[in-house]
């Protein structure tokens, strides 16, 4: 006796497989990075906002079945500001001229970026759960 409905069962699980591949495993990764973005700008040193304003949006890329993702910043400077040790924070930048705030703002962070990292990652498996819904 011939199985019934195998094509259609075929096409159905092609399509399911397609749609993880692409589409919904690209909105997983960009809500996982604009979370960490997000978290990122929280601990984001200001001066004149120029570094926290040069955050771009996540940059999605797929190759070879392959989904991986960036966020970063633009501003030149914004590498340097990253990996500063931060041992200035909560002095005056200008002693003569108070006005201009302090080093490090309170809730600034050395490695802001992979700090956002860090404060997201527990939250990547109830992201990933929603967007793959199991």
């Amino acid at each position: 006796m011939p199985v019934r409905g195998i094509e259609r069962v075929r096409r159905g699980y092609r399509v399911a497989v397609s749609k993880i591949a692409g589409s919904t495993t690209e909105q997983a990764v960009y809500e996982i990075l604009s979370q960490v973005g997000a978290m990122a700008n929280q601990m984001v040193p200001m001066d004149t906002s120029t570094l926290v304003n040069s955050q771009y949006a996540p940059q999605i890329e797929q190759e070879h079945g392959k989904t991986t993702g960036s966020i970063g910043y633009t501003a030149e400077y914004a590498a340097a500001v990253h990996d500063a040790p931060g041992t200035l924070r909560g002095q005056p930048r200008d002693p003569n001229d108070p006005s201009r705030g302090d080093f490090w703002d309170p809730n600034a962070e050395p490695g802001f970026l992979t700090k956002g990292g860090d404060e997201v990652q527990p939250a990547v498996p109830a992201i990933l759960k929603r967007h793959y819904r199991v």
